[in-house]
């Protein structure tokens, strides 16, 4: 959600503005504000254009990038087993971490050549979900370009924004 304009748009003005984008999937947000600081996620599963499930919660200490994680997991968590699925994030990091780096770090104790792995906690929860959830597939979308659902999600991970705490 990084600098978006539509930080507080509400998910149904979401809906009125935006139409463009995949009709199909799970698509997930989460962000901070501050960098380090509260936040929120946010994810929609969506079948045909229609919404089949929608969840988002907030962490009054936080950061982007977990935010960004839990959302992926809690958005996969949207889809029932056996169904497939693409889960849609706006988060490369998030994408790279579980498709393309994950696999070593687990071989290596869960270490870096760099340095520990940030966020571990939920890196290994994501890693376990996909690898256990194979009919889902975790892929990165343009985040901000006006894709409808990916928009829709940013919304949902800033309600905590809108919401009195």
């Amino acid at each position: 959600m990084r600098g978006s304009s539509s930080a507080l748009t509400t998910p149904a003005e979401v809906l009125l503005k935006y139409h463009d984008g995949p009709s199909d999937g799970v698509f997930t947000d989460g962000s901070s504000v501050p960098n380090p600081g509260p936040g929120g996620w946010g994810a929609v599963y969506v079948a045909g254009g229609e919404i089949v499930a929608e969840s988002h919660g907030r962490d009054r200490d936080t950061t982007n990038n977990r935010m960004e994680l839990t959302a992926i997991i809690e958005g996969a968590d949207l889809v029932p087993v056996g169904t497939a699925a693409t889960v849609h994030t706006d988060s490369r990091l998030a994408v790279q971490t579980i498709n393309e780096w994950a696999r070593g770090w687990e071989r290596r104790g869960w270490k870096r050549k760099t340095g520990p792995v940030e966020n571990l906690d939920l890196v290994k929860v994501a890693y376990a979900l996909y690898r256990q959830r194979a009919e889902l597939e975790l892929q990165w979308i343009a985040a901000h370009v006006g894709y409808r659902w990916n928009e829709y999600a940013d919304a949902l991970a800033s309600t905590w924004r809108r919401e009195p705490t």
